[in-house]
């Protein structure tokens, strides 16, 4: 299956789509399409405790949305190029999102309230 992207931001080629929808894939074979990516993101928690957003890791290199054959339809992915540890969360009636620019609040079903920062290209 070739991977396209939708969006008019998309930071690589055919090729490198391609590549990026087989590493996809490995991890979930049900994932048949990249929408949309995002060259650089960060993720982070907010510390209840602290009252301050926390960096979750230093370094994302992509953010790629998704579609699937199976359910769920749609999710994302943020593949961490510094660790093997990558993120994946569907889009459920569960995912709660607000966009307050340039960060993405999201609090998913297991009530925890991640936030995604994508720095302006």
């Amino acid at each position: 299956m070739t991977a396209s992207s939708s969006g008019g931001n998309t930071c690589l080629t055919a090729k490198g789509l391609d590549i990026s929808l087989a590493a996809l894939q490995r991890q979930d074979p049900y994932i048949n399409n990249i929408v949309d990516v995002a060259s650089q993101v960060a993720l982070y928690t907010f510390n209840n405790r602290s009252n301050e957003w926390v960096s979750l890791t230093l370094s994302i290199h992509a953010f790629l949305f998704v579609l699937r054959l199976a359910s769920p339809r749609h999710g994302f992915t943020i593949m961490n190029r510094l660790s093997m540890e990558n993120l994946t969360e569907p889009i459920t009636k569960d995912l709660d999102f607000q966009l307050q620019d340039p960060f993405l609040l999201y609090r998913n079903a297991r009530c925890k309230s991640p936030a995604l920062f994508s720095p302006p290209t």
